[in-house]
């Protein structure tokens, strides 16, 4: 357990010089500054906490606590509009149980562990685990009722008003699994509601089950529960009544509740895994907004906030029957789904980052949610301590995600979230939000002001539409986000989501807003305005990255890529690339599996015209006598640049009875996302990896924009490897490192975590070469870097977006007080970007602005 000394002394000192808390306020300090975050400040941060800080019930006690929660996070806080605490009182049943008594006990989340098992809690051999048996997570804990809860409720209040100066939400939870607290409701008194298999065998509370008859009274229910009320109706009913009389300002749906049944699974109510079944589309739909109306009727007023599952949109769509589409149009005063916390558990990154981005690209509102995992507790870990070792990956990664949407406009996370402030003995380490805010702060400052070098363009109104007009197509809308994981998860740098109806639009006004950036997108369909779109956009000189099957592509765009279907084909293939850039000692092996349940179909593609001069073949499949063509480029003069590749697409996962789709063996078989990375250096963009073997990890990389600068963010799994670095205008120098330039790359051995900027590009061979922050030593001058080691390079360097040319000033080989070297430079090449040009540098050169 981590001791909370720091707190401790500064309360003493306090009460010797004849202060209290309650003389603290953050606005007592003036705001010299209004522009904090520089215009990104939040609309809302959330601290999330169960009840077991409340160790004793005393007011003066509980008071404390509430002062301590707000003053540990006080640095954060003045960052945004509004504070929420949301509670985890229990785990939702406090609302089902709830009879509109103020004096009726409270069952909470006292405990360590699953309390709902056959074992009583801390009973049992030793030996279980705390999935099998629960423990009080202290002796004694206190006793609390509803009025108690109510009270505390509005201490949260008062005093995170008088600390922060901000308006304080309070917001209520409803868990549908058997975690947090003892839960007779669920699991005794009605399993008729039961489920899901997310911890066993129907665990979960399905939102659409129906309720059997109660004779006991509720406080939306006086006279007992009806038979087959469904549950919709009594959650929503009770919930008004325990959020009006306990002064609850929201709910918040967990654990995928309101989203399906199966919220952690690559399996559900659609698809088997081992196939899928359309049929019952239309009844589960149905059933999902069923829910979502009769919820509202009762209880139509107070915001839903929701966490959604573990998986995306196109997934959780084709698997269990989500229609996000149609919760987000229905009116219902919510907020979307953040970023899945499991990342921290599994490491799997590249599912958080498609379940964040694609829940992102089309939007109820403007509004989204960051979710950021610091403490659990009820499990016996916090993540920032122990699974993710004080390293910010899970920060950096996803805060380097935007969205664009129909306006052209960046559209950042407006709330934030932590899970939570306590950990699993009710202690709130104070070290934890010191170390975690500046990093929140520090991705915050840096995040996008511009697309990324690669803009993923979403599907999200085709998929929703072929799930139901078309639903032989449900196997490629499955298929589809899981091949997006793994090639993130094999160092696929996306961070830019649109969707593609608001690319039409922003495409229609400002036909230059994707210039520096390569669209990633689906075949469209035949005939339609995304297909006219994408067309143009290629052949007025974007750069576009085509994925999955071409099986309803239409003549327009098969004459684009120059491709022809033929007859598909699955199974184990040789695949041979020409474009295979990772640099192993023991090489990928070239065999791979194409599964066609989970990969979109069997490979059908192939070049149409072998002779065609701007078609470059880069990867093939082959089985027996018959091959594929599954990676190629296209480039033709009259397209001013422009360029489109194509990439298959192997999603070399498949359904092995886990939750998720299961990786096949590197060892074995080759990684067929790869291929997406890969491609890149056909646009310039190369990013290569030195590793000992394929089973070794590969990094997760997001590079972003912002301010005109190149922000490189990072999670190595294995910290051996290296990295080499190549874009279209020359090797990246990251700031405040050193680099041993190889064949003109620049190369890197990173921590487990890492976000740094670049603001230098250089043409050079070899050498090593420094980027260093200094000072100017000149008024009016905010940054200055200085780079050594050039030998005959071309440097181009990329100032602040708001910079003129006479704002910058270049210095070779000089000193401060720069009195000689001043040195010409120019701009540079529009199709970069803003930025200028010196060349022929050698030693060293000094830029400020």
């Amino acid at each position: 357990m981590r001791t909370q000394i720091l707190p401790v002394l500064v309360v003493l000192c306090l009460a010797i010089f004849g202060f209290t808390y309650s003389n603290l306020t953050i606005t007592d300090t003036p705001n010299l500054d209004n522009s904090t975050l520089r215009g990104k400040s939040f609309n809302n941060i959330t601290l999330e906490a169960s009840l077991k800080p409340f160790k004793k019930n005393d007011k003066a006690y509980i008071q404390q606590v509430a002062t301590e929660l707000f003053m540990q996070w006080a640095a954060l806080l003045r960052h945004t509009d509004t504070v929420s605490v949301m509670l985890w009182t229990a785990d939702g049943s406090e609302i089902l149980d709830y009879k509109g008594k103020l004096n009726q006990p409270l069952e909470w989340a006292r405990y360590i562990g699953n309390p709902n098992t056959e074992h009583e809690v801390g009973s049992g051999p030793e030996e279980l685990s705390l999935h099998e048996r629960a423990h009080l997570y202290i002796e004694n804990p206190p006793v609390f009722t509803y009025g108690d809860l109510k009270y505390i409720i509005q201490t949260l209040k008062d005093t995170g008003k008088r600390i922060t100066g901000k308006p304080i939400r309070i917001g209520a939870t409803f868990d549908p699994g058997p975690e947090f607290a003892k839960s007779e409701f669920k699991y005794k008194k009605h399993p008729e509601i039961l489920g899901g298999n997310a911890m066993g065998h129907k665990t979960f509370v399905s939102c659409y089950s129906t309720l059997n008859a109660d004779k006991d009274d509720y406080a939306g229910f006086p006279k007992g529960i009806p038979a087959n009320t469904p549950f919709g109706t009594f959650f929503g009913r009770q919930s008004q009544h325990f959020m009006v009389d306990l002064g609850y300002d929201y709910i918040w749906f967990s654990n995928g509740f309101g989203f399906g049944v199966e919220g952690w699974s690559s399996t559900g109510a659609i698809f088997t895994g081992k196939a899928f079944q359309p049929e019952k589309l239309p009844d589960t739909k149905a059933l999902i907004a069923n829910f979502w109306n009769l919820f509202r009727k009762e209880c139509p007023k107070f915001q839903i906030q929701t966490r959604g599952t573990n998986l995306s949109t196109g997934i959780d769509l084709a698997r269990d029957g989500v229609d996000l589409k149609q919760i987000y149009s229905g009116n219902y005063n919510m907020l979307p789904p953040p970023n899945s916390p499991w990342a921290a558990l599994d490491g799997d990154f590249g599912l958080e980052m498609v379940g964040y981005m694609s829940r992102m690209a089309e939007l109820p509102d403007e509004r989204y949610v960051f979710r950021y995992y610091t403490h659990d507790p009820w499990w016996v870990n916090s993540p920032w301590l122990d699974r993710y070792g004080q390293e910010p990956h899970d920060i950096y990664l996803p805060m380097s995600v935007a969205r664009i949407n129909a306006k052209g406009e960046i559209r950042l996370p407006s709330h934030l979230n932590f899970l939570t402030a306590d950990n699993s003995y009710g202690e709130m380490p104070s070290e934890v939000p010191d170390e975690v805010t500046p990093h929140i702060l520090k991705a915050r400052y840096d995040s996008p002001t511009a697309p990324g070098p690669l803009v993923w363009v979403y599907p999200f109104d085709e998929y929703h539409t072929w799930a139901y007009k078309q639903p032989e197509r449900l196997p490629e809308i499955y298929y589809g986000d899981w091949l997006i994981r793994q090639a993130i998860n094999n160092g696929f740098p996306l961070n830019t989501i649109t969707s593609t109806g608001s690319l039409q639009k922003v495409l229609a006004t400002k036909p230059a807003f994707f210039n520096e950036s390569i669209l990633v997108s689906i075949v469209p369909e035949a005939g339609t305005p995304l297909e006219k779109t994408l067309i143009d956009f290629v052949q007025n000189g974007g750069k576009l990255l085509i994925y999955g099957p071409a099986d309803h592509a239409g003549a327009a765009f098969l004459t684009l890529l120059n491709l022809q279907n033929t007859k598909a084909l699955d199974g184990e293939f040789q695949v041979n690339s020409s474009i295979t850039l990772d640099e192993l000692t023991k090489k990928y092996p070239d065999k791979i599996a194409h599964n066609a349940l989970f990969s979109g179909g069997g490979i059908a593609t192939q070049v149409k015209a072998k002779a065609d001069v701007g078609t470059k073949v880069l990867a093939k499949m082959t089985q027996g006598q018959n091959e594929r063509d599954v990676v190629w480029v296209r480039e033709k003069p009259e397209w001013k640049g422009g360029k489109v590749a194509y990439v298959r697409g192997t999603n070399s996962s498949k359904f092995t009875g886990g939750k998720l789709l299961t990786p096949d063996n590197p060892e074995e078989l080759f990684t067929g996302p790869l291929l997406m990375r890969y491609v890149l250096n056909q646009f310039g963009l190369d990013y290569r990896v030195d590793k000992r073997n394929p089973s070794v990890k590969n990094p997760v990389l997001t590079i972003s924009r912002a301010g005109n600068g190149f922000f490189f963010s990072g999670y190595c799994p294995n910290t051996t490897i290296t990295h080499r670095f190549k874009l279209p205008q020359g090797a990246p120098i990251l700031t405040g490192y050193e680099t041993e330039l190889a064949n003109g790359y620049s190369v890197y051995s990173m921590p487990k975590a890492w976000h740094r900027e670049s603001r230098v590009f250089i043409d050079q061979a070899d050498g090593i070469v420094s980027c260093q922050e200094m000072t100017s030593g000149v008024k009016h001058m905010n940054r200055c870097v200085r780079l050594t080691g050039l030998k005959n390079a071309t440097v181009r360097v990329y100032p602040n977006d708001t910079i003129t040319e006479q704002g910058l000033h270049i210095y070779s080989n000089s000193i401060y007080p720069w009195r000689k070297g001043k040195t010409a430079f120019k701009l540079g090449d529009k199709k970069y970007g803003k930025h200028y040009v010196v060349e022929n540098v050698t030693g060293d050169l000094v830029a400020f602005w």
